[in-house]
């Protein structure tokens, strides 16, 4: 039961980092579909910048650099050059996944995984069975409650809410919605980096071509299934990963008996019905989210 539970926490924790970049985006009115490609640049520039620099510190401060930067540079697509917020996040998406390849290429000559001699601090025996987590792992809980008292406690919880939802009041009331996107999406970037991070350094220590395999879409439905509540989503998220966790078992326990491909698309199919679901059991929350994706 323990190793259930420590595979669920080591591959939900990065999901629910980037999920929760997503609940502060929508709340400023962006559905951020580039999260993909802001958590694989975390990922990478964590795994690249321990190679090249040997230090955990800078490494990690690369990464949320650079992660910042493709989170401002979302924001000034959406909002200086009015381009779709779809599009634009898809674009980034693209950006990221291909951008990284172009790097570990171009930095190491070869299209081989990137591995690094050390990753993020584990546990330790303290904790026994959960000895092998990360930091991060430990700190997950914590930052979705202090998440939730900012987005729903907080005076800027609210100037948040209102500048997603209603733009036109909150410029009445002396809210400028656009400075409070960027701020979303920069903080964004940090929670992804941070999911990046953990997913590249937390147990693998390694970066792969396309490592993500489509984690950030995965936490964009969490936010959907979540209605774009912190606690809610990263809940989502961790059912995700309940759901892959058990696929794994599975194929260790039936085998041949039940095709590969299928168990490894549980995550992926328990992501379409979770939106389903959510949708059905919410009178229509999921339903109306994509209605407005649709309105963009």
């Amino acid at each position: 039961m323990n190793d259930l539970v420590v595979a669920i926490l080591r591959s939900g924790t990065p999901l629910v980092y980037v999920t929760l970049a997503g609940v502060v985006a929508q709340r400023a009115g962006i559905w951020h579909l580039g999260l993909e490609g802001v958590m694989i640049i975390g990922a990478a520039s964590t795994i690249i910048g321990i190679v090249l620099t040997g230090s955990l510190g800078l490494a990690l401060i690369a990464a949320v650099v650079l992660c910042v930067l493709a989170s401002v540079l979302l924001w000034f697509t959406i909002e200086k050059l009015k381009a779709n917020p779809i599009i634009a996040g898809l674009g980034l998406t693209g950006l990221g996944v291909g951008g990284t390849t172009l790097a570990s290429q171009s930095i190491f000559g070869s299209q081989a995984s990137i591995t690094a001699p050390f990753g993020l601090p584990r546990l330790g025996e303290a904790f026994g069975p959960f000895a092998s987590l990360s930091v991060l792992v430990a700190a997950m809980p914590f930052v979705v409650a202090l998440l939730w008292v900012l987005l729903r406690r907080t005076r800027f919880g609210l100037q948040l809410a209102a500048s997603g939802e209603h733009p036109f009041a909150a410029r009445g009331a002396g809210v400028e919605p656009a400075r409070m996107r960027l701020f979303a999406l920069a903080f964004g970037g940090v929670l992804a980096a941070a999911g990046g991070a953990e997913l590249a350094a937390g147990s693998l220590q390694i970066f792969a071509q396309n490592m993500t395999a489509g984690r950030g879409f995965m936490a964009f439905a969490a936010v959907v299934f979540g209605v774009s509540h912190p606690i809610g989503a990263a809940f989502a998220a961790m059912f995700f990963s309940l759901v892959g966790a058990l696929g794994i078992r599975a194929q260790l326990v039936f085998g041949d008996a039940v095709p590969h491909d299928l168990l490894l698309a549980l995550p992926y199919i328990a992501t379409v019905f979770g939106v389903w679901l959510s949708g059905r059991l919410r009178g229509g929350a999921a339903s109306s989210a994509f209605g407005e994706l649709r309105d963009y």
